[in-house]
């Protein structure tokens, strides 16, 4: 594994530097494979899931082994980390999933955060008119793309491809590919952000996702003189249309949100109604935009 101390946007300037790809779109999805681990040299001209087989499913008892070693091996924190690498990280939903109650979970979660496995993150609450007995669950997101993958397509599945039956894995990459990856997309869409404004005279101080009772939005940051951006992340294989912004101000208006910036990140780009609007208070991203974060 590369050094638990190695930023995700570091993690991802290493990957895309050691290996060849086709695309920034092919770079992403290996990344969100293969991501945080010295694989050597990956042939890239193969598709995902030829890689998935050859490079992990063949060598299965081996990187079982060297998981366990980084986990401890222990079998609730293995059903927790399935739990946060199949849903949507929140506290609840995982714990739930993984049959934990609360203070188990909760205990489970300092010691594979003290492992350097997961990271915690608060929601924001500046913005709500929450009571004060109101309680919002963290979320929990994986420090390196690998383990999340190993988690959700590996371990899950570990009877099949102990046996040498890899259909399951293939079938379940095959229905959860595009979802999977958007999540790791969105993580590089942060550090992408943080980069465009590194130079501006107003930088991002604070960039995460944002999560209340009535919305929930990809992208939340604020910048060094106090201005709120809000945006989505989209890595569908479609444009994204003016439709798209709507949304937005209208879960930004439901949230009580006064947005200065919205930002849409798109795999496939903006319908033209979409980029006529593009100004100081609307940005759009791409996917070749993304380059600037392997320089």
């Amino acid at each position: 594994m590369i050094s638990e101390n190695t930023t995700f946007k570091e993690q991802f300037k290493i990957f895309y530097k050691e290996h060849k790809f086709k695309n920034m779109e092919d770079a992403i999805e290996k990344f969100a494979i293969f991501g945080g681990v010295g694989w050597g040299e990956i042939d890239t001209a193969h598709s995902s899931y030829e890689l998935i087989e050859k490079l992990i499913l063949r060598d299965y008892h081996y990187i079982r082994n060297d998981v366990s070693d980084i986990t401890g091996g222990a079998p609730l924190y293995h059903a927790l980390l399935t739990a946060i690498a199949m849903g949507d990280g929140k506290t609840h939903s995982s714990y739930k999933r993984a049959k934990l109650d609360k203070e188990v979970g909760d205990k489970a979660v300092v010691e594979l955060v003290e492992r350097g496995i997961i990271r915690v993150e608060k929601p924001k609450k500046e913005f709500t008119s929450w009571e004060d007995n109101e309680k919002l669950d963290n979320k929990l997101y994986f420090t390196t793309p690998f383990l999340r993958f190993w988690f959700a397509f590996i371990s899950p599945l570990f009877k099949g491809i102990r046996d040498g039956d890899y259909s399951e894995v293939k079938k379940r990459w095959e229905n959860r590919e595009a979802e999977f990856t958007n999540l790791i997309f969105t993580q590089l869409s942060h550090e992408l952000l943080q980069e465009n404004f590194k130079k501006s005279d107003d930088p991002i101080v604070q960039i995460s996702s944002y999560w209340d009772k009535t919305a929930e939005f990809d992208i939340f940051a604020k910048t060094k003189s106090g201005k709120t951006i809000l945006g989505s992340t989209k890595y569908t294989n479609a444009k994204i249309k003016k439709s798209e912004l709507t949304r937005l101000q209208e879960l930004a208006n439901k949230a009580g949100i006064h947005a200065d910036i919205f930002v849409i990140v798109a795999k496939q780009g903006f319908s033209n109604e979409l980029k006529n609007l593009k100004g100081e208070n609307l940005r759009l991203i791409t996917l070749k935009n993304f380059a600037k974060l392997t320089e």
